[in-house]
């Protein structure tokens, strides 16, 4: 029960990644704050299977691209739950294409939704963790973010801003007790990924060192870590989970 106690707010744990952290973080004794944009259905079954077995757990729908629903769902969870000791900043979306057919909205969208979801919540949870002396933030980046990808410019440079705005964070939240770090993940298989090709899957996975996908339980495991005491030295660090694909 390495994060009894604690509250956690999780963004975009619907599906995939953050539904994985979510249920790992309910299994290690977190109270759960968790955000959706839309389906209402779906959080409505999560919250329901995360409180299954005695743990605390409620959705709220936010746009992760609001500062005004960031300050309003931080106001909300520390009314619910007392506290927020743990953001996992997990919001994200892609919008694909080659950057000379790229428009203005599909950058914007991806930008503010993936990077300025960060900047949003952990700035509107800074006055709680300040009182508090205390917190873990972990923001999920991507090995795009690392090393670019193309037909991703926005999706990247999303990621990629991640990254600097995790290290700035900790350097100026540091002397407070106030830890962040980023999570890279690479290939990482979920329900989207088990519609594609299965020829075009296998081939990602051969390139692999370790010779298969992750899983969203391999992130979640990792957010454990980072959002526990165990990593109290760790700060303003990446950590990639992406079975050896970067490798410098």
């Amino acid at each position: 029960m390495l994060l009894e106690g604690k509250v956690a707010i999780v963004t975009g744990a619907s599906r995939g990644i953050g539904k994985a952290i979510a249920q790992q973080f309910i299994a290690q004794g977190a109270a759960v704050a968790f955000t959706y944009r839309s389906s209402a259905e779906a959080a409505e079954a999560l919250e329901k299977e995360l409180t299954a077995n005695g743990g605390t757990a409620k959705g709220f729908q936010s746009d992760a691209a609001s500062m005004t629903d960031a300050e309003r769902l931080v106001q909300e969870v520390v009314d619910t739950l007392g506290t927020v000791d743990i953001v996992i900043n997990n919001a994200g979306i892609t919008d694909d294409t080659l950057l000379m057919r790229m428009s203005e909205d599909q950058w914007d969208r991806v930008i503010n939704i993936n990077l300025k979801s960060c900047f949003n919540l952990t700035k509107a949870v800074l006055r709680t963790m300040l009182k508090a002396r205390s917190g873990s933030i972990v923001n999920i980046s991507s090995v795009v973010g690392v090393q670019g990808n193309a037909g991703q410019a926005n999706y990247a440079a999303s990621k990629a801003g991640i990254l600097g705005f995790t290290k700035s964070v900790a350097l100026e939240l540091g002397s407070r007790n106030i830890r962040c770090n980023a999570i890279a993940p690479g290939f990482i298989e979920t329900e989207m990924t088990a519609k594609l090709d299965p020829d075009t899957v296998q081939g990602w996975r051969d390139a692999i060192p370790l010779k298969r996908g992750g899983s969203p339980e391999d992130v979640a495991n990792l957010c454990v870590f980072l959002a526990s005491d165990m990593s109290s030295y760790i700060t303003g660090q990446t950590l990639c989970v992406d079975g050896g694909m970067i490798t410098a």
